[in-house]
């Protein structure tokens, strides 16, 4: 079981709160950082790991617990915040974000951060060594759960479609992939670079289950994963996301795959989150 179970509005005040560290983290780091694809997924990471996730910081050891890849290595920013304020890490840790000797690097690194289940960072990785975890899980008559998130530009890497066709062909159903579909990656729009679409029949075509929903609206996020198809398939939920959501300067801005804030608009950023959270409790 989930050790918080957030309702829907605790979970946007969190994911807000999350928003939060990610302009601090992404601000303080030396060696740049990814804020567009970190804030992309803020409800995601944070439904799964307040609501969803069979899984908590004190049972890391727990061989039944769930098990969530980041497979978008490069989105490590969001998961360290996340991470953090599920308590598997000190908050503190966060302000160290790839600094000499941090236990939070550029993108997952099993040996260094608590709670990161792979490292992971050259994209198209992430789902193949999903897809093995929830055979074992299978073959050992576990009921964990695989969860992972991919980009919609990762999804060029065609051993990601070797891993739909084996989890297709094992009908590996305790296995969720989440697809942050944000519709950009590196310096423009993914349709320009390589146009991925239209997924969902690709998704259908490679055998499996697949559910829409708003990826940066908590109530439909909180739906989509608590309401996933029983039918024997893996199940893919394609998330529609804005690069950047939930600050309006950086919400959909290809320049923003690579950049960090800076002087002013650090404070800009914290502002418009702010009024968020006021009125968030507010509503309460």
């Amino acid at each position: 079981m989930n050790p918080f179970l957030l309702s829907v509005p605790e979970l946007e005040n969190k994911a807000r709160a999350v928003r939060r560290h990610i302009i601090s983290l992404n601000a303080n780091s030396p060696a740049g950082g990814h804020t567009g694809a970190d804030l992309s997924q803020g409800e995601l990471l944070t439904a799964l790991y307040f609501r969803v996730l069979d899984c908590a910081a004190n049972r890391q050891d727990d061989e039944e617990r769930d098990i969530y890849i980041q497979s978008k290595g490069h989105a490590v920013g969001c998961y360290y915040c996340v991470l953090a304020e599920a308590g598997y890490f000190p908050v503190e840790w966060l302000a160290t974000y790839q600094h000499a000797n941090s236990h939070l690097p550029g993108h997952p690194v099993k040996q260094k951060t608590p709670g990161i289940e792979l490292n992971t960072g050259a994209l198209g990785h992430g789902f193949p060594v999903a897809v093995g975890l929830a055979l074992a899980a299978k073959r050992s008559n576990s009921k964990r759960r695989i969860f992972l998130i991919t980009g919609d530009g990762e999804l060029a890497e065609g051993s990601n479609w070797e891993a739909a066709m084996v989890a297709a062909h094992y009908k590996l159903d305790n296995l969720v992939i989440i697809n942050d579909k944000n519709g950009l990656q590196l310096a423009g729009a993914t349709k320009d670079i390589m146009c991925t679409d239209p997924l969902d029949e690709k998704w259908r075509a490679f055998g499996m289950e697949v559910t829409e929903c708003e990826g940066n609206d908590m109530a439909s996020v909180v739906n989509a994963l608590e309401n996933l198809p029983q039918t024997g398939k893996p199940n893919v939920i394609i998330a529609h996301t804005t690069k950047g959501a939930g600050v309006s300067f950086i919400a959909g801005k290809p320049e923003w795959h690579h950049r960090v804030p800076k002087g002013d608009e650090i404070g800009l950023a914290m502002s418009e989150l702010n009024d968020l959270i006021e009125e968030g409790m507010k509503s309460e």
